[in-house]
């Protein structure tokens, strides 16, 4: 190829990835959104010439390396145990992670709180432009000023809803990021220091099932916990603009979305029942595996393959089945997501039309926006975060056992 990869990396503006400076990676990831993450282009690059090795990965940054991450939570944590035995209570982990980050996620919940703010600005502004439509009148320049005024904000609404959306996914999976590290660092040093009697009542398989399944809730909980209560704060403002707009029909079509709430509400207990069933039935048959894999040879010197293997199978057909049961709630959440938007909207134009109200265009384009706004928080994120809550709740309950 002409020159090694040691001299294509000294001829690159960017500082190998093994010597780079913590500060250079920080500022690139700084500005990476607005170049299209160009600073990865000289890694894709010597991919696509050599096999990449660990000393081509970029370091990470100080504030998340796992020592940081768990000796900050482990500090919370501790004065969590000083707390509970001076109360005489049972310390909880829960607690100690919020006092760790509610200050990071609750900044975050803020841009949540504007981006779908903007989502139900955008339907003011369209009524706006489709009222100009209806009323057109070639003579009257100010109309149409306040048009090209309407349009320019609706534009706008659009703009800051997609920086927003971007900005907040991404700082937040960091926090979620941050929070699992610390946890499984947590889970390491607790394991290193269990006494070899503590160490005959926990299994390896218990342990990876831990650090693999359970903290990977952290992830999926941080992005979609903020929609608990902006989704019924974005509810409500809908509710009341489409009062606004055709009155008390609008109550029709909210009602098929409270029912729908109710209905998630008891998913979300049925998922953190069948998340506490298919965790114990993890920790069985993993734990059941290692115990056949170190045995193996007394196992192959007795003939006892096919019972083991009917044991297995019959832990791992238990475990699927529980995972089959989540599979349709969450499939059941998901058609809500397509089908409860247009049953709002129908419901709503039905007793609009029953009541004899006049449904003009302006109407029309003004609910079916409002409600499309509804369509992701409260059909989509609000569900999911009940079912991640609900998962999470079970994960720190076991990571604390």
């Amino acid at each position: 190829m002409g020159f090694s990869r040691h001299e294509y990396w000294s001829g690159l503006l960017f500082p190998s990835p093994g010597d780079l400076p913590n500060l250079g990676i920080e500022a690139a990831s700084l500005t990476s959104p607005a170049l299209a993450y160009g600073w990865l282009n000289p890694l894709f690059k010597i991919g696509h010439k050599w096999k990449l090795e660990p000393d081509d990965m970029f370091s990470v940054l100080p504030e998340d390396r796992s020592q940081r991450l768990g000796e900050e939570l482990q500090g919370y944590w501790d004065q969590e145990v000083k707390r509970a035995q001076k109360e005489a209570q049972e310390p909880s982990l829960m607690k100690a992670i919020v006092k760790c980050y509610w200050k990071s996620y609750l900044i975050w919940g803020v841009f949540t709180f504007l981006e779908e703010g903007t989502r139900v600005v955008q339907p003011i502004f369209l009524g706006k432009m489709v009222s100009y439509v209806e009323n057109y009148d070639p003579n009257d320049s100010a109309a149409l000023h306040e048009a090209y005024g309407y349009a320019a904000g609706l534009s706008a609404c659009v703009f800051v809803w997609a920086v927003l959306h971007h900005l907040y996914f991404y700082h937040i999976q960091h926090v979620g990021m941050r929070l699992r590290v610390a946890v499984c660092h947590m889970i390491y040093r607790k394991v290193l220091r269990l006494s070899s009697s503590a160490m005959g009542k926990t299994t390896t398989g218990q342990i990876v099932n831990l650090l693999s399944n359970d903290v990977s809730r952290f992830d999926q909980v941080t992005m979609l916990l903020h929609y608990l209560w902006v989704g019924p704060l974005q509810a409500i403002a809908v509710t009341t603009l489409l009062w606004m707009e055709i009155g008390m029909s609008c109550l029709a079509g909210m009602a098929v979305l409270i029912m729908l709430l109710l209905l998630q509400s008891c998913f979300g207990k049925l998922f953190s029942s069948l998340r506490s069933k298919t965790a114990a039935l993890t920790d069985d048959r993993i734990s059941t595996m290692s115990e056949v894999i170190t045995g193996i040879r007394t196992i192959k010197m007795n003939a006892w393959e096919k019972s083991f293997i009917d044991l297995i199978t019959r832990l791992r057909r238990q475990e699927i089945s529980k995972i089959l049961r989540s599979s349709y709630l969450r499939g059941m959440n998901l058609a809500s997501f397509f089908t409860v938007s247009k049953i709002m909207i129908f419901v709503t134009f039905i007793t609009s039309e029953l009541l004899e109200n006049l449904v003009t265009a302006r109407q029309v384009f003004v609910v079916v926006t409002l409600f499309e706004a509804l369509r992701c928080s409260s059909t989509l994120y609000f569900p999911m975060a009940i079912e991640k809550v609900s998962e999470a709740v079970v994960s720190i309950r076991r990571i604390k056992v």
